[in-house]
């Protein structure tokens, strides 16, 4: 099951109350105050995985609690600090505050974390408070209060390359010949209900992580069709690659379509519509595909690939096409991408 968008109730450990107590020991007559402190409460801390490729593991589990600080005891003993909360998730997560709506962390890549709720700190026990003049305190200090917090976590998938198109484009059949990706292909459109990733190796020192994005519709960036729920995934792609069904089923015009796709993702985010974009008509081998490729590149004014998932025919240069445009990217959108 992939989930993408996960809502969650955070609440860290309260401290551990501070002690009071006074030493007691055999011909020890004036003992004193020996009340320790209690032990901090522990943390909410999310992490990414690399190895966790969806929210699932985290939808039934929406209530986090850390461990509280243990209380103070006598002979000056310390409480035991409480356990932290460790949350799990991909790479490519934003960390949401759903009460200010800020983004509190974009966990980007392996091993980013952030605290999301710290733990209350332990209260003093009574040695704190002694003084020459007052040498038998029987003051303490109770445990500080957890942090709470409801955040939103929300998956932005990172690859290299999408694949963008209508539904039915050819997608889901491109990902699985060209990498050892299993999608869900059928004869239908919406058949990708969720984004997914592929690695794609070009010659032995090549490769590239290509995703294949559910099929966008006119209206997809105002939510028609799966709509901006898939949009997002589109974002921390550094190519992408636009596919286009020379003849599709619901007998629209396949020129239209390219610039349809195009105002959609202008419309959603302006900086992608100026993402790089290798185009290509896809099932190179029915009979419209040539006429639909000359179109096309006489509206766009440079020539349009043809690609076939079936035969093979052009997806050894498109490979190569792909990867000589990730290499020229400047290293500045590298990174921002």
């Amino acid at each position: 099951m992939f989930v993408d968008r996960v809502e969650i109730y955070c609440e860290a450990g309260d401290g551990g109350n501070g002690c009071m107590s006074f030493r007691r020991e055999t011909h020890v007559p004036r003992g004193g105050p020996d009340g320790g402190d209690g032990g901090k409460g522990g943390d909410i801390i999310i992490r990414a995985e690399s190895n966790i490729s969806s929210l699932a593991n985290i939808v039934g589990h929406k209530h986090w609690k850390a461990g509280r600080g243990g209380h103070g005891e006598g002979n000056l003993r310390t409480g035991k600090n409480g356990d932290d909360a460790l949350i799990l998730v991909p790479p490519g997560t934003l960390v949401k505050d759903i009460e200010r709506g800020h983004v509190l962390k974009d966990l980007a890549t392996d091993g980013d974390s952030v605290i999301l709720c710290r733990g209350g700190k332990g209260g003093r026990g009574n040695k704190h408070f002694a003084t020459a003049t007052h040498q038998t305190p029987r003051e303490f200090e109770p445990g500080e209060t957890g942090d709470k917090r409801s955040v939103l976590l929300e998956l932005k998938l990172i690859a290299d390359v999408g694949l963008i198109g209508m539904p039915n484009a050819g997608k889901s059949t491109l990902l699985s010949r060209l990498s050892r990706a299993t999608p869900e292909i059928a004869n239908y459109p919406f058949t990708t209900k969720y984004p997914n990733l592929g690695l794609v190796s070009v010659g032995f020192d090549d490769h590239f992580v290509l995703a294949d994005i559910p099929g966008l519709i006119e209206g997809a960036h105002a939510g028609v069709g799966l709509g901006h729920e898939f949009l997002r995934h589109v974002e921390r792609t550094r190519v992408l690659v636009h596919l286009v069904e020379p003849a599709p089923m619901d007998g629209s015009d396949p020129v239209e379509n390219y610039f349809k796709i195009r105002e959609e993702l202008r419309l959603y985010d302006a900086e992608l519509a100026k993402r790089p974009e290798l185009i290509a008509i896809t099932k190179s081998e029915l009979p419209d595909a040539e006429a639909a490729a000359e179109l096309l590149a006489e509206k766009l004014g440079h020539p349009v690939r043809q690609i076939s998932a079936v035969t093979g025919d052009g997806l050894d240069p498109l490979k190569q096409k792909i990867i000589e445009t990730l290499n020229s990217l400047p290293e500045a959108e590298t990174e921002s991408a």
